[in-house]
């Protein structure tokens, strides 16, 4: 049931779309092709084990964290003005 000017199904519609920009984000930042066996940040070894698990890795440990940290911090911006995005 829509409320206001709304349609029925509007609210659905924007959970819907922004659950879509969050698996594109998510399938964006996933590496692909061949590990890098130094990381690209600071240069230090990256362990074989981690190559194998995370194919197309470029960054150690310690730079991917650092990297996910400021990647969430400047994901403020609430471009379609849900309620359920305003809540989190």
């Amino acid at each position: 049931m829509a409320g206001g000017w709304a349609r029925d199904g509007a609210v659905q519609d924007q959970i819907d779309a922004s659950v879509e920009d969050a698996v594109k984000l998510a399938r964006s930042r996933l590496s692909a092709g061949e590990s890098l066996t130094n990381c690209e940040e600071c240069d230090t070894v990256i362990p074989d084990a981690r190559r194998k698990a995370i194919p197309g890795i470029r960054f150690c440990v310690a730079c991917q964290s650092a990297l996910e940290e400021r990647q969430t911090k400047s994901n403020g911006i609430n471009r379609r003005g849900s309620k359920d995005s305003q809540l989190r």
